[in-house]
C-alpha cells in the first residue's frame, strides 16, 4: 500500500486508465450475467411469499446494482487520470470505488447463498412455477413459463461466473481506492519511529551544591601540585 506514494504523475495515470479500462469491462460482463439471469429464469420464479425465491430476486437486483456502480467508478476513474489536479474528483473516485468495494463484497456474498440454497434444495425453488417439482421429470413437461431445458445448470453457471467477475470487482475498486488514497494524500499505514527512554533524574540542592564544592576542591588542589 505505501509503496502506491512513491509513483510518479505519469505511473499514477496510467495505473488509473487501466484500472478504470478493467473496472468498465467487468461491470459490463457482471450486468450481462445478471440481465440473463434475470430474464430467463427469475423473472417467472419472483415470488415474494417464498423466501428462497425473494433471496434469489434481491442477490440479482444487487449484483446489476453492483455492476453500475463499478462502470461509474471505472468511467470516474478514467476522467480523473485525464484530470489529475481537479480535487472534487479525486474524493468523487474515491466514494465510488469505497461503494464499489462494499456493494461487490455484499453482492458475492449474496452469490455465495443463491448457489448454496440451490445445491441444497436441489433447484427445486427455480423450477415452483412448473407443475411438476421432480427435477427429472419436469423436463418432459411443457407446462412451463420458460424453457426447463438446462435452467438448473446454466442458473448456476451464470451465478458462479458472477461471483467470479465480483471478487475481480473488489480486487480493483481496492486498487483504485488505494490510488485515489495516494492522490489524496491520505495514508492507512505509517511508519513507525523507534522510542528512546530518556530518565530524567532530579538532583537535590543540597547535593548539587556539595558537588560543586567538591569539584572546586578537586581544581583547588591540582593546582597547589603544580605550583
Amino acid at each position: 500500500m505505501c509503496r502506491l506514494d512513491t509513483l510518479d504523475s505519469s505511473g499514477t495515470q496510467k495505473l488509473l486508465m487501466k484500472t478504470g479500462l478493467i473496472l468498465i469491462v467487468i461491470g459490463h460482463l457482471n450486468f450481462i450475467t445478471g440481465a440473463l439471469v434475470h430474464g430467463t429464469v427469475l423473472r417467472h420464479v419472483a415470488n415474494p411469499p417464498d423466501a428462497i425465491s425473494l433471496q434469489y430476486a434481491i442477490a440479482n437486483i444487487i449484483l446489476v446494482t453492483s455492476a453500475i456502480l463499478t462502470i461509474s467508478c471505472g468511467i470516474a476513474a478514467i476522467v480523473l487520470s485525464r484530470y489529475l489536479s481537479r480535487k472534487p474528483l479525486k474524493w468523487a473516485v474515491f466514494s465510488l470505488s469505497i461503494s464499489s468495494t462494499l456493494l461487490s463484497l455484499a453482492c458475492s456474498v449474496g452469490l455465495a447463498v443463491s448457489i448454496a440454497l440451490t445445491f441444497a434444495n436441489n433447484g427445486r425453488s427455480l423450477l415452483a412455477m412448473c407443475a411438476f417439482t421432480d427435477v427429472e421429470l419436469i423436463q418432459l413437461s411443457h407446462e412451463c413459463p420458460f424453457d426447463p431445458t438446462r435452467v438448473y445448470s446454466s442458473t448456476l453457471s451464470l451465478w458462479t461466473m458472477s461471483l467470479i467477475l465480483d471478487c475481480v470487482e473488489i480486487i480493483f475498486s481496492i486498487r483504485c481506492f488505494l490510488l485515489t488514497l495516494a492522490l489524496l494524500n491520505l495514508r492507512l499505514c505509517h511508519r513507525r519511529t523507534r522510542k528512546k527512554k530518556v530518565t530524567l533524574q532530579v538532583v537535590p540542592p543540597e547535593t548539587q551544591e556539595a558537588t560543586e564544592c567538591h569539584s572546586l576542591l578537586r581544581r583547588d588542589r591540582a593546582e597547589t601540585v603544580w605550583l
